[in-house]
């Protein structure tokens, strides 16, 4: 089934429970200043206040469109009100159109479902470069000096993840829910299995040991 990945910058975020429509899954998740806190996989919508807390809803959209996980997602500004010339600076900011809050389920599905074609075959021939480290989401296949890096599944995933997060400490609770692992619940030491197999896939690819361990904390992909 295919999925389609909803973050919004409100609360409502966290309260909406998943939509399943024409053999689509529809997921809903908050989004934070540091962008998305899972693996996204497949067209990303993203619903950004005006004002949030942490800083503004313009820079917000700067933020997601600098970034490669979700520089081609669907964003649409949430204004306060419906004033032309903070629609034109929700546009140049990145942008691609806008709702009048205070947002619903019901806006927020009616919007996505109205578009949800436009951006799904961009997501999916994605290629996400970091170094020596090339993953190419169509193919479902990752290189190293253009050699294959042979993995299953799991670790093609959890790869892409800790190369979406490079240089940060990542637990094992973030890799677990990262992946959307949650459920059935998964012993924690089930990590330490996946990152032993994916160093031994890229070192055997040439890739020596980019993924270190942090006593007690969890692992860092290093960028070098």
């Amino acid at each position: 089934m295919d999925v389609v990945n909803i973050f919004l910058t409100s609360e409502l975020g966290e309260s909406l429970e998943d939509f399943v429509h024409d053999q689509r899954r529809f997921t809903f998740d908050r989004l934070g200043p540091d962008g998305p806190r899972r693996l996204v996989e497949g067209p990303m919508w993203a619903f950004v206040d005006w004002v949030m807390p942490e800083l503004a809803g313009l820079e917000m959209c700067r933020r997601l469109r600098a970034d490669p996980r979700t520089e081609d997602a669907h964003i649409t500004i949430v204004l306060e009100e419906d004033d032309a010339e903070d629609r034109r600076r929700a546009l140049r900011a990145g942008a691609d159109d806008y709702l009048v809050g205070p947002l619903t389920r019901t806006a927020v599905l009616d919007r996505v479902l109205a578009l949800q074609s436009r951006g799904a075959e961009r997501q999916a021939t994605r290629r996400f470069e970091l170094g020596a480290l090339v993953i190419d989401m169509a193919a479902l296949q990752a290189r190293w000096n253009d050699t294959p890096i042979v993995l299953r599944p799991n670790e093609f995933r959890l790869l892409r993840f800790l190369a979406e997060n490079p240089n940060r400490v990542l637990t094992r609770e973030d890799l677990i829910n990262g992946l959307g692992k949650r459920e059935p619940p998964i012993d924690e030491r089930t990590v330490d299995v996946w990152i032993g197999r994916l160093r031994r896939a890229i070192k055997a690819a040439g890739g020596g040991n980019p993924l270190r361990t942090v006593r007690s904390l969890g692992y860092v992909f290093d960028l070098g």
